[in-house]
């Protein structure tokens, strides 16, 4: 999806953002996201600011399994993105991701996929 509406590519923010977990770039993460922005984790906890997602992510980071963050689908939605990939532990994961007018991250809301049976 690009917004060009708004000047800025949601896809590209997207790879970006999942470049940038794969490889623990903990400060180019953050940087994607809006200073205000939240994180919807699928613990059931939020994360506000930035300062709480340094916490969130950093932890996260640090404890990426070997087959984290691999791209399963990548979907352009109405109001933003989803995105279907390995989660830190390698969980299979969706993320929708919605965005200022700046081309900034303002939510990330995750859920697990669960598997067929």
């Amino acid at each position: 999806m690009s917004n060009v509406r708004e000047g800025f590519d949601a896809i590209g923010i997207v790879v970006d953002w999942i470049d940038a977990c794969k490889q623990g770039r903990l400060d180019d993460l953050l940087d994607l996201y809006d200073e205000a922005a939240t994180v919807e984790c699928c613990e059931g906890g939020r994360f506000q600011g930035r300062a709480a997602m340094k916490w969130y992510w950093g932890q996260r980071l640090a404890a990426s399994a070997a087959e984290a963050f691999g791209i399963d689908a990548l979907m352009p939605e109405g109001d933003g993105v989803s995105l279907d990939y390995r989660g830190y532990d390698g969980k299979r994961m969706r993320t929708h991701f919605r965005f200022t007018d700046a081309g900034k991250i303002r939510l990330t809301a995750c859920v697990p996929i669960r598997e067929a049976v």
